[in-house]
């Protein structure tokens, strides 16, 4: 099933919240209804959001009529600037932002020659991720040995970005390539991405899993079951720091004590070297409704308060590899991210 589907006038949206009991679309002809999309979690994952982004740009351009190319990008920007300020962690929707604004800023000729260069760069970004998915997970699959259980946190697979995924992405390679592989899958709270998301996906595939809460973790990495953990990232800082769902610092955590290997899979959007350290990443903070109720159900005792960061940071310390379309980058992170980058860049 698409995640997204463009049809030159809506953008259909796979709403995610309804996930894995309802497979329901989205059709959306407003950027403003896509904004809301990403802020209620509709669609999500860092590199859907931002292709996401990419394409509600398009839609922002299509409804401006001003016919000064000045007016008209000035335009542009403001509805540049609303998208970004929906997510405020994960880069890949500035990346991806900053580059639709970049193309319109560069196409020659008025704003109706501008509306279809951005298209064209939308759609550019789009199928761009689906072949970064494939390269991270050709990569990534030489990680995973035959026999392995692999535990991941959160989703990172066709629900997180355009193509196959990050590192569900390379456990569906491996798996693909003939290798025997069980996915212990955290359930992740407070929203249940594991349970609803990435269980829906495996089992759409057919790939063994068992679902465990969040604290099982570590129970099941002192059996033995767990060879390697491995998530994706929404922001990776120059050090090698990364951003990703919260409790993935406790993953990283519970692997380097139980001598685990632990991986980050993400595409070269995701990394961010404008910024030194971990330190410097945003951390989302969203409503405390999250944590004390769920599906409309409270769970906690009435005017209880929650704190509820949407994302933690493992330190690059506690990183074996960073999984890229660029390859594997192994150690030291600050010289061989960059390395990576400005190679790709250069090609």
């Amino acid at each position: 099933m698409k995640q997204l589907i463009w049809n030159d006038k809506e953008l259909h949206i796979l709403d995610q919240r309804k996930l894995p009991l309802t497979e329901e679309y989205l059709v959306l002809t407003d950027y403003r209804h896509v904004m809301e999309a990403i802020k209620t979690l509709a669609v999500r994952g860092a590199p859907l959001i931002g292709v996401t982004a990419s394409m509600a740009l398009v839609m922002a351009a299509r409804e401006i009529r001003e016919d000064s190319l000045e007016a008209f990008l000035a335009a542009l920007g403001e509805a540049q600037q609303a998208l970004r300020s929906t997510r405020p962690t994960a880069v890949n929707l500035m990346w991806a932002l900053d580059r639709m604004m970049q193309c319109a800023e560069k196409a020659p000729g008025g704003p109706e020659l501008i509306k279809k260069a951005l298209l064209a760069e939308a759609l550019a970004i789009w199928h761009e991720d689906e072949e970064l998915c494939r390269r991270i997970g050709e990569a990534g699959e030489a990680l995973i040995p035959d026999g392995a259980g692999v535990l991941t946190h959160c989703n990172t697979g066709s629900l997180a970005t355009a193509g196959i995924g990050t590192a569900l992405g390379a456990i569906r390679t491996a798996v693909k390539r003939g290798k025997k592989i069980h996915v212990y899958v955290d359930e992740t709270r407070p929203l249940l991405q594991g349970a609803r998301l990435t269980a829906w996906e495996l089992t759409q595939d057919g790939i063994p899993f068992t679902l465990i809460s969040d604290n099982m973790a570590g129970h099941f990495m002192r059996k033995g079951k767990i060879s390697l953990a491995i998530t994706g990232a929404d922001r990776i800082a120059a050090n090698g720091d990364a951003a990703n769902k919260i409790g993935t610092y406790t993953v990283a955590l519970l692997s380097q004590a139980h001598h685990i290997p632990f991986y980050i899979a993400a595409p070269y959007s995701t990394v961010d070297l404008s910024i030194a350290t971990g330190d410097e990443i945003r951390i989302e903070e969203r409503s405390s409704e999250e944590v004390t109720s769920f599906g409309g159900v409270t769970v906690a005792p009435p005017g209880a308060r929650a704190a509820n960061p949407a994302f933690d940071v493992t330190p690059h310390d506690l990183i074996a590899a960073i999984v890229t379309d660029r390859g594997i980058i192994e150690k030291p992170f600050e010289r061989n991210l960059r390395e990576a980058l400005m190679a790709g860049n250069s090609r």
